[in-house]
Order: C-alpha cells, then structure tokens, then sequence
C-alpha cells in the first residue's frame, strides 16, 4: 500500500467549524470506531492563549478526510491551544518520544502520524507524547519560529514531569514525519534558540532530544529542493535569507548534535528522497551516528500503513531496537 502527500492535501477539510462542530466531529468518529483528538490524557502548552496571536484567533478546522483506499485520517487546522496527548504502554520501559505529525505546514495528520504511530510504538513499551502544534500561516507573529516554540516547550513540559509519566527524561527524543519531520529536524539543530519567552518552571528544562527520526523528512528551505508547500507555508512568499538559513537542516547539522534514525522511499512524489540523502551525508560530515533506510517503494505519508509485504513496513521494529540500543544499553 502506498500513498501521496499529494492526494491527501487535495482532500477537502472540513471548513468553518466552531467549538461545538469540533465536538459533533470527535462524536461521529467515535461512533464510526476511528481514534478522535483529543484523547483523554492530554496537556496544554502555554497558559492561556499563547504570545503573537492574531486577532481574529484561526478557527478549529478538524476533518476526517477518507484516503483512497478507505482509511479514515484526523487532520487538523486552526489550533490555538497547542497540546500533547499521551499514549502509555502497558508495560513501560522508560523509553519515550515525542512524535511530531506531518502535513505540509498546512495542516496536521493526528491519526495517520500520530496516533496510530504512538500505538504502534506503545507496542514495544514506549510512551508516547504526540504533539498537535499551531501552523504558521494562521497569523502568528514570527510565523516561522512558531512550530519551533511549541517542540520546544513541549520538550521542556514532558521533562518537567517526567516522573509522573514515568520516563527516563534525559533519553526522550523526538520522532517526526514529512514537515513534521523538518519540526523534529528543527528541534534537533535549534533546541537552544530563544523561539520564546520562558514562561515558568519548565522553561529551565533542556529543549534538546537525546535522538532524533526524521521519517520522509522535509530537510532543507531552498527553492526547488524542498517541499514547495512547507517551504512558503513555514516561511511565507518572500522570507529574509537568514530564517530561510536558520531552517535548512541538513546545514545546520554540527558535531554533538543528537543521533539521527532516517526512513524515505525512492518513489516519494512530494518530499524528495534527496532531502534524506543530504541529511545523511550532512551527519557524516561532522561525525553524528546516523542509521538511514531507503526504500524502493512507499510513496509518501504512508505512517504505520505500509503493506505487511513491502520491507518499509517494518520501521518500528527498526527504530524500536535503534531506540533500544541508545536507551537502554
């Protein structure tokens, strides 16, 4: 089974939905069987409604837009309140990560690089925090360091309490996928750059992932090497040299930067395969671990949904005992 970025951002999004429309969205998914945001363990990032809002605030946008082969995703727009829900194992070992879904800056795919990413690794005795973050062409001020502020803190949140969830907190890292991945990428490189103003305690806390998988990732902000539209939805149409500079990864890489766990299929139509190959060659350059899988085929957005025959469908099992080796050993 494969699927195109493409195809789900020609979905149509259900528009103009209110609080209450949120609701109605979240009952008719439950009553379907699907997994609905948010889910019942959850915390919010920032103490009311976070600083550079715009004014009006966006609209709350979910959709449950159905892919080509049926799969019903939960994709989200106009957040406000950024927030982290969390997925507990049965069995926890320690090891935990924050997951960071896709969608082009656009919009957030919640069940397809999230959820059911969070499930599978909770499978394996990982605790999962998935992060449904503010995009940054809804109006924010400083519209590209946005996502960024909202990784960090939820790094610092999760830190900060880690004994509560029963976490080692100095190994949490992050797993990120499409733009999401770039998100991951940034945090990576940029977990010390003042993307905001602390606001309490848990701004003490380090920002930085012990590791980082950047899945189909979007690693770099140049025309005509990136991903078009996470490249004008991060940056806008005309962005100054130096924040187009800031997010290009696979330059920013440096030595001491957190180990990296790649995955990209060849036949990627929207993200490139060459962003992946250029954040490895980056690693090796200045010496960061790096463990990397291309695939033949696989396309894009495909999450947790490749065929049990296509050799892609084992990434977890992968990352689990990359994971593993950095973790627990």
């Amino acid at each position: 089974m494969t699927f195109d970025r493409r195809s789900l951002l020609s979905l149509p999004l259900v528009a103009g939905l209110a609080p209450a429309a949120f609701a109605q969205t979240g009952a008719k998914a439950r009553a379907s069987g699907m997994p609905v945001w948010p889910p019942a363990e959850r915390f919010t990032l920032w103490p009311g409604i976070p600083a550079g809002a715009p004014n009006p605030l966006p609209t709350p946008h979910p959709s449950t837009p159905r892919y080509p082969d049926g799969y019903r995703d939960f994709q989200m727009r106009g957040v406000v309140r950024p927030e982290v829900g969390v997925f507990r194992p049965a069995r926890p070992d320690g090891r935990s990560v924050l997951i960071v879904p896709g969608g082009g800056y656009y919009i957030t795919s919640l069940r397809n690089e999230g959820i059911d990413v969070a499930r599978a690794l909770n499978a394996f005795g990982i605790t999962a925090f998935v992060l449904s973050y503010r995009l940054p062409g809804e109006g924010w001020a400083d519209r590209a360091d946005v996502p960024l502020a909202d990784a960090q803190r939820a790094m610092r949140l999760i830190r900060a309490n880690a004994r509560t969830y029963g976490i080692r907190a100095e190994k949490l890292g992050v797993l990120g996928f499409s733009a999401g991945g770039h998100l991951a990428g940034s945090l990576a490189v940029l977990h010390d750059f003042a993307a905001y103003r602390a606001v309490d305690a848990a701004d003490r806390h380090s920002a930085r992932p012990a590791w980082a998988g950047l899945m189909y990732a979007v690693s770099n902000m140049d025309p005509g090497r990136s991903h078009g539209g996470s490249r004008t939805n991060l940056l806008g149409p005309d962005p100054l040299p130096a924040v187009q500079a800031r997010y290009a990864i696979d330059r920013q890489l440096k030595a001491g930067a957190p180990p990296l766990f790649l995955v990209h299929a060849e036949d990627d139509g929207t993200v490139p395969v060459a962003n992946s190959v250029d954040t490895l060659a980056a690693a090796r350059r200045v010496g960061i671990p790096a463990e990397a899988h291309f695939l033949q085929r696989g396309g894009h957005g495909f999450g947790t949904r490749l065929s049990p025959r296509s050799p892609g469908s084992l990434w977890p099992q992968l990352f689990d005992r990359w994971m593993g080796e950095l973790v627990l050993a």
